[in-house]
């Protein structure tokens, strides 16, 4: 299996509001390293996974939505709690929108999308595809 990964940051603010969270049930604000892998089970005829440009402008595309936004107020998380978890998700299913309309979009084995909160804790959601 190939891959490919790029990188890029945003900042939220959100409330979790729930006992589990402890102190970050009130509004608080977080940076996020945001890590995407593509992956490929063989090249494409230029021997690349998917172009890395491509895939950042992707990437770029999904996050603008998201960076220096209140997610209490963002309508994509209206009733639903705004975790790590959930962000990876909802990032994953948007790159998968945007990503998956190209031929080397369409040949992808899968995406990984990582969000760092800190270098110690990060969590991720993997997204499988059928190739096509």
């Amino acid at each position: 299996m190939f891959s490919l990964t790029v990188r890029r940051n945003f900042m939220i603010a959100h409330s979790l509001p729930r006992p589990a969270f402890g102190p970050a049930q009130g509004l608080h604000g977080a940076t996020f390293v945001t890590e995407v892998t593509f992956r490929r089970r063989t090249l494409n005829e230029d021997s690349i996974v998917l172009d890395i440009g491509e895939a950042g402008e992707v990437l770029d595309a999904i996050l603008a939505d998201l960076n220096y936004q209140n997610l209490d107020e963002h309508p994509d998380f209206a009733g639903k709690l705004s975790t790590t978890e959930a962000l990876a998700e909802y990032i994953a299913d948007a790159v998968a929108a945007k990503i998956r309309v190209g031929t080397d979009g369409q040949a992808l084995a899968g995406i990984d999308v990582t969000l760092r909160e800190t270098p110690d804790a990060w969590a991720s959601y993997s997204l499988e595809f059928d190739a096509g």
